[in-house]
This record gives C-alpha cells, sequence and structure tokens, in this order.
C-alpha cells in the first residue's frame, strides 16, 4: 500500500494541469460511483490526477490513484484493495483503465456494497458500454464523458485568457455581442483556429513529440485495445477492422456502401455495420443519420469525429468544406442532436435548426438557414462564424 500511497503522491506533484476541463463542474461529485468515458489521448489520467490536486494535500491518506495496468491486480481483486484502503481510513479511490481487470464490473458492485463509505472515480475507454452491457451497475453508477479540447480551451492555452462557456442559444441569440466580448483578447483569432482544426483537440499537441506520428499511434491503440479488448474480437480480424476505417476516412464524409465495404474487407454486411458502430463508440468517426432514423439502419453519412483525425489518417485528401463540417459536428455531437441535411443544408440541429456550414459568403442569403461561416470574424443576423461553436463546452 506504501508504493501506490508515493506513486499517486509523485503523479500529483509531477502532473502538469494546463487548463481545468469544464466537466470538471459538470459532474455531480455526491455520487459514490462515477465513471469517466473517453477516447484515448483526451485526458482522462489528468482529469483524476487534477481532482486530486484540487480537493486534498499530496500527501493525504484519503485519496489515492491507482492504475490497473499494474501487475499487482493480477494478484488481487478492486474489492480486496479498495478494503485495505478504506480500513485505514481511505475515502475516494481513483481507478484509472478500470477495463484492465477481469470481472471489473461485479467488483465494482462489491465495492458499492461492502463500503458505503468510499467513493470510487474511474476512467474506462467510450467503447464501455457501463449501464447496457453491465447490468449489476444500474442505477449505481454516474457515468459522464470526457471530451478532447473545444476550442475555447485551446485559446486558453495559447492566449492565458479564460473565457466562458455558450449555449447554442446563446449563440445563436446572441453571436454578434458575444464575438466583441472575445476578441480584444485574442489576437489573430483565425490563425488560431487553423491550427486547432489541424492539432488542438488532443492535449498531446503540448508535447515535444510529432504530433501526425503520436496521433496514428493512439489510434491503433483504440483499435488494438480499446476495440478488441472489450469487445473481444480476435486479433486476426484487426486487419479488416483497420482496412474499413482507411476505407471510411478516404470516402468521408459520405454516405456508406455497406456491400462494397463488406465485399472489401471480406466479411458480412452485419459484420460492417457492427464494426462502423464499434469505430463510433471509439471516437474515431462519428455515424449521421437522416431525421427518425438511427442504428442499426444505413447511415446518411460517415465523418471522422474530429477534424485533427483527417490531417492524420490521409492527409492527401484534405478538402476544406470537409474539415469544415466535421469540426461543426465534432463541436455539437455530445449535447445536441445532429441529423443530415436535404441538397441545401449541411446539417439540421435538435430538429428544428437548418444550418449550412460556409466557407465564404453565401450569394443569396436564404433567412430560413443559419450560415456558420469559416471566412469571418464576426457574423450578423443569420450567418454566425464558425468558430464560435468551439465555446460550447
Amino acid at each position: 500500500m506504501e508504493t501506490f500511497f508515493r506513486t499517486h503522491a509523485y503523479l500529483v506533484q509531477h502532473t502538469n494541469v494546463p487548463v481545468r476541463r469544464a466537466l470538471m463542474d459538470e459532474i455531480d461529485w455526491s455520487h459514490r460511483l462515477i465513471g469517466i468515458k473517453g477516447s484515448r489521448g483526451v485526458g482522462k489520467t489528468t482529469f483524476l490526477l487534477q481532482y486530486a490536486q484540487e480537493n486534498y494535500s499530496v500527501h493525504s491518506r484519503k485519496c489515492l490513484y491507482i492504475n490497473m495496468n499494474n501487475f499487482y491486480f493480477q494478484g488481487k481483486g478492486i474489492a480486496e484493495f479498495a478494503g485495505e484502503f478504506h480500513a485505514m481510513g481511505g475515502q475516494v479511490l481513483l481507478i484509472d483503465q478500470i477495463f484492465k481487470q477481469p470481472n471489473w464490473s461485479t467488483e465494482l458492485r462489491r465495492c458499492y456494497d461492502l463500503y458505503p463509505n468510499l467513493k470510487i472515480v474511474f476512467t474506462g475507454s467510450s467503447v464501455m458500454r457501463l449501464k447496457e452491457e453491465n447490468p449489476e451497475l444500474n442505477g449505481i453508477v454516474a457515468s459522464y464523458n470526457l471530451r478532447g479540447f473545444s476550442f475555447r480551451e485551446y485559446l486558453y492555452l495559447q492566449t492565458g485568457h479564460k473565457l466562458p462557456i455558450f449555449s447554442l442559444s446563446e449563440i445563436l441569440s446572441n453571436h454578434e455581442e458575444i464575438v466583441r466580448s472575445i476578441l480584444p483578447k485574442v489576437n489573430t483569432l483565425l490563425k488560431h483556429f487553423q491550427d486547432y482544426i489541424h492539432h488542438g483537440y488532443y492535449p498531446f499537441f503540448l508535447e515535444k513529440r510529432n504530433f501526425s506520428e503520436n496521433l496514428l499511434k493512439t489510434m491503433n491503440m483504440m483499435l488494438e485495445v480499446d476495440i478488441l479488448l472489450i469487445k473481444q474480437i480476435e486479433l486476426k480480424y484487426l486487419s479488416k477492422l483497420k482496412k474499413l476505417l482507411y476505407l471510411l476516412a478516404v470516402d468521408s464524409p459520405a454516405t456508406p456502401n455497406v456491400s462494397q465495404l463488406a465485399e472489401s474487407i471480406q466479411t458480412s454486411r452485419a459484420t460492417v455495420m457492427n464494426y462502423i458502430k464499434y469505430l463510433a463508440d471509439a471516437r474515431i468517426i462519428n455515424i449521421i443519420y437522416p431525421q427518425g432514423e438511427e442504428f442499426p439502419k444505413k447511415p446518411a453519412k460517415i465523418m471522422m469525429h474530429n477534424s485533427n483525425l483527417i490531417y492524420a489518417i490521409y492527409p492527401n485528401k484534405m478538402n476544406l468544406s470537409d474539415i469544415l463540417d466535421t469540426f461543426f459536428q465534432n463541436a455539437l455531437w455530445k449535447d445536441h442532436k445532429i441529423n443530415k441535411g436535404n441538397k441545401n443544408v449541411s446539417f439540421i440541429v435538435d430538429g428544428q435548426y437548418m444550418f449550412r456550414i460556409s466557407e465564404s459568403e453565401p450569394k443569396k442569403n436564404n433567412f430560413n438557414y443559419i450560415y456558420a461561416r469559416h471566412d469571418i470574424e464576426i457574423g450578423r443576423g443569420n450567418q454566425i462564424p464558425l468558430w464560435l461553436f468551439g465555446f460550447l463546452y
């Protein structure tokens, strides 16, 4: 146990938290069992250590961070370890990569039942379905999603200005005044936006390593660990999954030809649809449906989850319009319903707002549409700067 406390103290002391994540204030910390899901690379480990930094002194014995990568847990279950920690006066156990532990959901249930004064906060892959696939956790776990950096968070890292979050309704009704409050604090805003859509979503752009190589490595880990391990897919099928992702990326954004994809990777249509769902769960792609439809129906469009992935996977085929569409849907997907629009509309949001994502001023302004424009710092009327949708979280 002393080894774990020493490791915890070292990590808390040496973890650099460049920006306070918005999720920290969205979580109801009164829950006894809290799950933080997110795709690989978005900063889940740092998030746990940030919680420890903010709420406990470095050498406090009340809070402890552990990682299921530690071989120690091959011989001791979570519930047994939690019991020892609780007996020593422990109050909060932070468990990283919970899915690496066999029977992790059963172990968490035991902890919940045996130690009513112990809070557990754990991280897991976005591929996990905490409640649907683990009925023993129904009614006792509060689940949250940690996303990559928003454009707002990226600007804080670049400028040092802590800028506020705005809701979609605030942006739609008051965008001109909001922008006027932001522009004096940020020089070369459109340059920052271009940098963000290239490399600003994942925290490891801050590291002194090649960003694209790091992102490709992370994506391979998403496929090899998050999807294969959690979904229990045999390793021999990994090449099919990788080829499917490549084919989707090359055609993105487009309506997938499921039969053609099945033939290309030599599998069934049903397997292709399952793989597409797994890739979406891993936050590598996003699936866009027409209004009123959802999985397992055929998607209307498949897009990369965020614009950084476009540059990493297929840099030779980069269309600005596709990149801008990808930024927009990524900024809204978590808290809003996004559906494919008709031939004149890029997206229908929340069943009522018709958005056109535009590189420049429309030739004819249709006041039934909302134009999210890439070429402007400040908008007017129904024309809103695209970058401002990066302030939704």
